[in-house]
């Protein structure tokens, strides 16, 4: 460790976010003081979306869903993840 960081208290999320806006956390810290960690209960956030999309299309996107016993939202996710579609 460099020298040491010293937090006052912030009054607004504004004036915290400018604090760290100006700061050079390398005047702080080395590479050796930082340490590996996990967050394994996070998980990406998700958002509802609508699309049109043909009816056709929808209805191929469920019958392959059917037959992968699987909901065809979730194959349309894995579609759009690996970006084909057959």
């Amino acid at each position: 460790m460099k020298k040491k960081l010293i937090l006052s208290k912030f009054n607004s999320e504004d004036e915290e976010r400018e604090f760290w806006n100006k700061i050079d956390l390398s005047e702080y810290y080395d590479a050796s003081d930082l340490e590996r960690v996990s967050f394994p209960n996070l998980k990406p956030t998700s958002r509802s979306i609508s699309i049109r999309i043909p009816e056709y299309l929808l209805n191929r996107v469920k019958e392959n869903a059917n037959e992968l016993n699987i909901p065809y939202q979730t194959l349309l996710k894995q579609y759009i993840q690996k970006g084909t579609f057959s």
